[in-house]
């Protein structure tokens, strides 16, 4: 039987390419490997100020691009976590049994509590939330990155204390970390990490950027005056993001490109990049338009609702004959 995985995405409607690499096309293998949970978390967007059309829309928007990606349908549950009413449920009786104290120490929301001089409640308590939509499926596995860390030991340490409580209700999750995951860098400032929030969108390439831009963005690319195409993170970074890039994009080791490209200069290189990174875009372009606007979108997302709604209900229901909210 295969281990099972859990992986909650943030219906921002921005994907970059810096997250393909280095996150999903991880997913895309990992999908061979482990029985895994794929869930929009909506419930977790609206714990600060959310436009409801843009919600709506991202919400679809981000399902279409990861299945447009290589997220097979039928090696993962796929659907959104408002629609299984069961994750609320049990994360207020996880609440209970949570610690005031244990939330206030949780960075991410001294972050976000700073940045918002009224916050809500949600903000303080959605770990537990994060914590439910762990625990109601006995997963083995919760892929993260390590600032995601601390939600996971958060779930682990409610788990252990409701087990000891009322009896062996959950499995205790691992935190899976990809130490070798590639990162991948503004294209304008290759010392810092391409983010969909970075002011100056020169340096970020999004998946659905017209194909005409993300060529520009990858010609203008931030090199060096050594010419020289070496993976050489510390002399020289820009070129060696776009090494990084392009290995990506061909699945072709430093050595190769090394090789490949010894007597070539920097213009003929990044013309390489940005015709691997165009090729590999347009096809993932074409199938999330195709999805977008499909009924096998809906299809997937009524079976992954149905199929989470059991199991995360027949933990609730254990939950509550558990903690006494049983007739009998």
């Amino acid at each position: 039987m295969k281990k099972k995985i859990l992986t909650g995405l943030q219906p921002t409607g921005v994907i970059t390419l810096g997250n393909y690499i280095g996150a999903i096309k991880q997913m895309v293998e990992m999908q061979e490997e482990y029985e895994s949970y794929l869930f929009v978390a909506d419930l977790h967007a609206i714990t600060v100020p959310q436009d409801p059309v843009e919600l709506k829309k991202n919400r679809r928007s981000l399902i279409a691009l990861y299945l447009a990606c290589g997220i097979d349908p039928k090696k993962n549950h796929i659907f959104f976590q408002s629609e299984n009413e069961y994750h609320a449920n049990i994360s207020w009786l996880l609440e209970c049994n949570t610690y005031f104290g244990e939330l206030s120490r949780m960075t991410q929301f001294k972050d976000k509590s700073q940045k918002h001089q009224n916050f809500t409640a949600g903000l303080f308590t959605y770990p537990v939330l994060m914590a439910a939509d762990i625990l109601a499926y006995d997963v083995d596995y919760v892929p993260v990155g390590i600032d995601q860390k601390q939600h996971v030991e958060l779930a682990r340490d409610i788990a252990e204390r409701f087990n000891k409580k009322f009896g062996t209700t959950f499995k205790i999750p691992e935190p899976l970390i990809k130490e070798n995951a590639t990162k991948i860098y503004d294209l304008v400032d290759p010392t810092k990490k391409m983010s969909k929030s970075e002011e100056n969108p020169k340096g970020v390439i999004r998946l659905l950027d017209p194909l005409d831009v993300v060529r520009k963005k990858i010609m203008g690319a931030t090199t060096d005056s050594l010419m020289s195409i070496k993976y050489d993170p510390e002399n020289q970074p820009g070129i060696s993001n776009l090494i990084n890039i392009y290995s990506a994009m061909t699945n072709k080791n430093y050595s190769e490109i090394e090789d490949e490209f010894k007597d070539s200069n920097y213009g003929t290189f990044k013309k390489a990049v940005a015709d691997s990174v165009v090729s590999t875009l347009e096809v993932i372009q074409k199938d999330y338009n195709t999805y977008l606007n499909s009924s096998e979108l809906d299809d997937i997302l009524d079976s992954g609702r149905e199929f989470s709604r059991k199991i995360a209900k027949e933990k609730f229901e254990d939950m509550k004959e558990k903690m006494g909210f049983s007739r009998k």
